[in-house]
């Protein structure tokens, strides 16, 4: 049996994403957001290239 999302569920997680994304000053702080909110240990994120 294959799990599949509805599109009310997708449409939540994202509206969750964003809501995450809007309260961060910058992408560091917000991947950290996001890992905390993930049950599996946190991603290790490459660093971001210096402009």
């Amino acid at each position: 049996m294959t799990n599949s999302m509805t599109d009310k569920q997708f449409d939540k997680i994202i509206k969750m994403i964003r809501m995450v994304l809007d309260g961060c000053r910058d992408l560091d702080e917000a991947k950290r957001k996001i890992d905390e909110l993930t049950e599996d240990k946190p991603v290790n994120h490459p660093p971001e290239p210096k402009n």
